[in-house]
């Protein structure tokens, strides 16, 4: 089988043997069966933030399918299954009355994937209602219950990114009784409401206007729209230090002259956010560029880059690459890939942008299979189905 057909990208080569886990005793089954005989493997959730090279994987796939969600531990407490579809918890939960989610909605994927890559978007991050994530831990073949104090969140990362060693068998929220929604935090999303930042609005209408913003931006999945043939965004915002906010104005007002103003957002400790989109555009590449080899940007959002129907991972992987290296010799910033990428990578950075201490750094690509034969340190992160960061 190959994997392309359980990607969104639709791109990825064969894998050598494929397991589907329905309960959490296959899960951790299937892992621990084959950590023991030393084989590869790869956590296959619903394949939104993956990028398989076209070679594929030479190990065993283990798909998490389990099911569950159970509301028994407080008025808002909610334990969902790695296996159930994202969007569909936040329907339910927006459905009875619970608050802390409407601004995911939309996002492809699996619950289990939500505390890994601390998926946010549209101003609301799961870290901010995860109080407890329940873990299969490889290395020591035990069950854990981690609070989310032990859970490493930050922006777009925690403790689970980048490392083989936990498997996510569910994730518990702690949400508000309530009919209104969290204060709406995004100003496109306020402003999209009809409300000032910080206003409310009932939880489903926020809802409603986060999927029509996300459909505007191919951002939902539709098989009509080739444009939602992506892994969503393929870039993480980058989190700058005031030297390189500096240094990136200054190479923006040298291109587009003295009035030019870079977009931010305030990130704590004096650090800033600037959207990766608005660097991609300034460096040139505009919605709909395409290279011609099958891998163009999206024409709605320029940080999702598409399989236009005839793209190789390689021809997506240039794509990137060359989007990379024209922000970086733009505005001294390397960009850091927000999929996780199997048997590929993008080639060494250099370059002299720094990025913050609370935000992802020179970040090295997720790629390559786990092998924990004896139980060492895992060293590589499994696939996980994480957001379409806005």
């Amino acid at each position: 089988m190959k994997l392309a057909d359980y990607t969104t990208v639709r791109l990825g080569g064969p894998a050598r043997a494929f397991v589907r886990a329905e309960t959490e005793h296959e899960l951790i089954d299937a892992v621990r069966s084959a950590d023991a005989a030393g084989e590869p493997v790869l956590i296959l959730g619903g394949g939104s933030n993956l990028v398989v090279s076209d070679e594929g994987f030479d190990g065993t796939v283990i798909q998490v399918a389990t099911r569950g969600v159970t509301r028994d531990a407080g008025p808002g407490v909610l334990t969902v299954a790695a296996g159930e579809e994202w969007d569909a918890v936040v329907a339910r939960a927006v459905a009875e009355g619970l608050a802390g989610l409407e601004c995911l909605s939309g996002i492809p994927g699996l619950a289990g994937a939500t505390p890994i890559q601390n998926v946010g978007a549209y101003g609301q991050e799961v870290a901010e209602t995860i109080t407890a994530v329940r873990v299969y831990d490889r290395a020591t073949g035990d069950v854990r219950q981690m609070p989310n104090e032990l859970c490493g969140f930050a922006y777009r990362t925690s403790r689970f990114r980048g490392s083989d060693r936990f498997v996510v068998l569910s994730v518990t929220f702690d949400l508000a009784v309530q009919v209104l929604s969290a204060p709406i935090r995004y100003a496109e999303l306020a402003a999209a409401l009809g409300v000032t930042p910080g206003g409310q609005v009932e939880s489903a209408e926020a809802r409603e206007a986060v999927i029509e913003l996300r459909q505007r931006k191919g951002m939902v999945i539709d098989p009509a729209d080739p444009d939602t043939r992506s892994v969503g965004s393929f870039f993480v915002n980058p989190v700058l230090d005031a030297s390189a906010l500096a240094a990136v104005e200054a190479a923006a007002r040298a291109r587009g002259g003295p009035g030019t103003r870079v977009p931010r957002f305030e990130a704590g400790d004096g650090l800033v956010k600037v959207p990766a989109a608005w660097l991609i555009e300034q460096a040139g590449f505009g919605k709909g560029y395409n290279p011609g080899d099958g891998a163009r940007i999206s024409a709605k959002h320029t940080l999702a880059l598409v399989n236009a129907g005839t793209a190789s991972t390689a021809a997506l992987l240039a794509l990137a690459r060359q989007i990379r290296d024209g922000v970086r010799g733009t505005f001294g910033v390397s960009l850091a890939p927000e999929p996780v990428l199997v048997g590929v990578a993008l080639l060494a950075r250099s370059g002299h942008g720094r990025l913050s201490r609370g935000g992802p750094r020179w970040r090295r690509s997720a790629a390559g299979p786990s092998r924990m034969p004896s139980r060492p340190s895992p060293r590589s992160s499994p696939e996980t189905t994480t957001s379409r960061s806005i």
